[in-house]
């Protein structure tokens, strides 16, 4: 019987073999993509961990997969896109490309614009179950939205309801590095985390409170920490040894500081 809310330090596979099917209602990870950063050696086998995941996501569940491409021989890779069609190969919907847009990303040389994204691709099994949106202020009110353009190019619309709030889009912006993606002084000694706000916003759309988030790559810990602060029941796999470390302090940092207001 596999126990909740604990990082498993192993190969995910491992994890993953002691879960039941339709056993996870949200996947939000970062993989080792691309040799980018040097997790201590470690590599991955992709294919087998995207099967594994489709069998474990509930019906209705989501994979929020977030990965870039290096530049090798002056070529991107391509590398995300291999495995966005993968997902979609073995039974996933591609249900939307999000971008993690950097604000302020380390500057690159060479014949090329500063690398100042991510991908985000959400992959659900079937039609997803949950869908909180995050909104913003519009100053147009009691428009018709534009619904479709026909084949003949002719616009339909759709009448909605008057209101102040309209869904942001899906790129969705961050600051980055010491003391901004996190306070946790700890973090930092991950070569690569991704920002805390990043985790909150995609944890808050997908899914709801003390439904099961899990992380097959959970490095410095930020899926467990913030979907702990969420309430929601979380997993994750980690196979360093010391990362796992990191990801536990923050986890007791958090739980220590929530006991301490109460």
């Amino acid at each position: 019987m596999i126990e909740l809310n604990k990082i498993y330090n192993e190969n995910c596979l491992e994890t993953m073999s002691k879960m039941p099917s339709n056993f996870v209602d949200m996947v939000l990870t970062s993989p080792p993509y691309d040799d980018l950063r040097n997790y201590e050696g470690y590599q991955f086998d992709f294919q087998p961990i995207a099967k594994e995941l489709f069998r474990i996501v509930k019906d209705n569940g989501i994979v929020i997969w977030v990965v870039g491409d290096k530049t090798e021989n002056g070529t991107e890779t391509g590398t995300s896109f291999k495995q966005a069609l993968y997902f979609k190969e073995i039974g996933f919907n591609l249900h939307d490309t999000m971008l993690y847009y950097k604000n302020n990303p380390m500057p690159t040389t060479g014949k090329r614009y500063h690398q100042h994204f991510e991908y985000m691709f959400a992959f659900s099994k079937g039609s997803p179950k949950t869908f909180n949106p995050l909104t913003e202020s519009t100053k147009y009110r009691g428009l018709a939205n534009m619904k479709n353009r026909g084949k003949n190019g002719s616009l339909e619309y759709e009448k909605v309801a008057r209101t102040t709030e309209k869904k942001i889009g899906n790129v969705f912006f961050y600051s980055i590095g010491g003391g901004i993606s996190t306070k946790d002084k700890i973090a930092y000694q991950h070569p690569a985390i991704f920002p805390e706000q990043l985790a909150y916003d995609q944890i808050y759309t997908w899914t709801n409170e003390k439904e099961l988030v899990y992380d097959p790559f959970m490095g410095s810990g930020t899926t467990a920490k913030i979907a702990q602060e969420m309430s929601r029941k979380w997993l994750g796999s980690e196979i360093s040894k010391e990362y796992v470390k990191i990801a536990e302090e923050r986890l007791k940092l958090l739980i220590n500081s929530k006991s301490f207001y109460q």
